[in-house]
């Protein structure tokens, strides 16, 4: 019985780390990091929020209804004296212990659109809220994009680097049978395993930074990736001048939301702010029970009373001016920030665009370079193999291979970073 409940117990942790490491596409890792990672929930109740805030918002136009209950013992009270022929009859004109409840009601008729512009800045809040949530989506998906291609260039790096050593270990075999048959110095094989030892640790320096992307992904995905191939073929091309990109960016891009939220925010602000000082006419109306009234003033009597309130305010301190025009100072400030965000997002642009002509072109030239490099290689491997060529050749030959397989994979890299940047630039929603 326990056999079988090992055995259980094993094959439900084995499907559990399984669902846990995947592959995990560009795509698929964005996504699952919008579900995962903390940040994203507390975003997501800040929308609940602003939701809430427009329901109490819309409740200061609602009726107020309320019940109240009171006992209030007073002494001494008023007294009247009224002679009645030989006699002065004394009686209080109001009871020493006074009972009250009452059912009253109030509704505001009149307020000079207080209500409305409350919830127009709650509603302008809620947009605010919303846009933020995919402002920050934008940015965990560069994120996670940046360490998806990280982990790319760091496998093909590795790929590379084994091969390095894969080729310096059978030249090593051939010298050492080279030193066997008096052909090769002890210095030469000495070199050569020197030279493997610096590759092997520059491949461990990479699996190291590999490692470290992947705690990366995980802590933002929750996922734990597996090392199979990858590639630098981002899902969408790039094309758009500067003047599009940056069109694209204002009209799409969260944060351009974000700062035209803002302004309607501050011209909701504005609009409250307008509305202080204004008069409002309320009407009330309560009914209950209470005493104090004669004959019999201990006696509790049903009674209701209706009425009309008019409030004007005729001076508070001009706060209500000064309100008026801070909010228009906070609403200025707000749009020239818009200028200030496009002034940047057009260098940002530039900049990504730069790099991508300039990664593009020096593919095509290190591409040559690795086919050439590749080629003098197997020369160099031959004529030493055939006693012709050096040791010296030999290295520089793996060497000149090593830089242009890097150099290579380094403008790859680049470029599909530069395209990632554009995405997240132009707001491209490209999971």
């Amino acid at each position: 019985m326990k056999k079988l409940f090992l055995t259980i117990t094993l094959v439900s942790l084995f499907f559990a780390l399984h669902a846990q490491e995947n592959e995990g596409t560009l795509k698929t890792l964005i996504a699952q990091s919008f579900t995962y990672f903390p940040q994203f929930k507390e975003l997501g109740q800040a929308v609940d929020v602003e939701q809430q805030r427009i329901t109490l918002a819309r409740s200061a136009g609602l009726p107020s209804v309320q019940a109240t209950g009171s006992y209030r013992y007073t002494n001494p009270v008023s007294e009247i004296s009224i002679p009645a022929g030989d006699k002065v009859i004394n009686f209080n004109i109001m009871p020493k212990s006074n009972y009250n409840t009452s059912l009253d009601a109030s509704y505001t008729i009149w307020d000079f659109g207080v209500v409305k512009a409350g919830v127009d800045r709650a509603k302008a809040g809620l947009q605010y809220a919303k846009d933020n949530l995919e402002f920050n989506q934008n940015q965990m998906a560069f994120q996670v994009g940046g360490i998806y291609y990280q982990i790319a260039y760091l496998k093909e790096a590795i790929a590379i680097q084994d091969s390095v050593i894969s080729f310096l270990e059978d030249n090593r075999k051939d010298t050492e049978i080279k030193f066997k048959n008096g052909d090769a110095l002890k210095y030469d094989v000495l070199s050569i395993q020197s030279t493997i030892d610096q590759e092997r640790n520059r491949k461990i320096d990479l699996q190291n930074s590999l490692n470290k992307q992947y705690a990366l992904m995980e802590y933002a995905t929750g996922t734990r990736i597996k090392t199979g191939s990858s590639n630098f073929v981002f899902p969408v091309e790039n094309k758009y001048d500067l003047n599009e990109a940056l069109a694209e960016a204002q009209n799409n891009h969260p944060e351009f939301r974000l700062i035209k939220d803002r302004v309607q925010q501050a011209e909701a602000e504005l609009k409250v702010s307008q509305t202080g000082g204004k008069p409002s006419l309320v009407m009330s109306g309560g009914t209950g029970y209470k005493n104090g009234f004669t004959p019999d003033l201990d006696k509790f009597r049903y009674n209701y009373a209706a009425g009309v309130t008019l409030n004007i305010p005729i001076y508070q301190g001009g706060r209500a001016k000064k309100q008026i025009r801070l909010s228009q100072s906070q609403l200025l400030q707000t749009k020239f920030s818009e200028e200030s965000l496009s002034n940047a997002y057009r260098n940002d642009i530039q900049q990504a665009m730069i790099d991508i002509t300039s990664n593009t072109s020096s593919l095509v030239n290190s591409g040559r370079q690795v086919t050439e490099a590749k080629e003098a290689q197997k020369l160099a491997h031959s004529r030493y193999r055939n006693g012709i060529g050096t040791y010296l050749e030999l290295t520089n030959a793996s060497t000149n291979v090593q830089k242009a397989e890097l150099t290579n994979l380094q403008y790859k890299y680049q470029l599909c970073v530069a395209q990632l940047t554009i995405a997240k630039l132009t707001g491209l929603k490209y999971w």
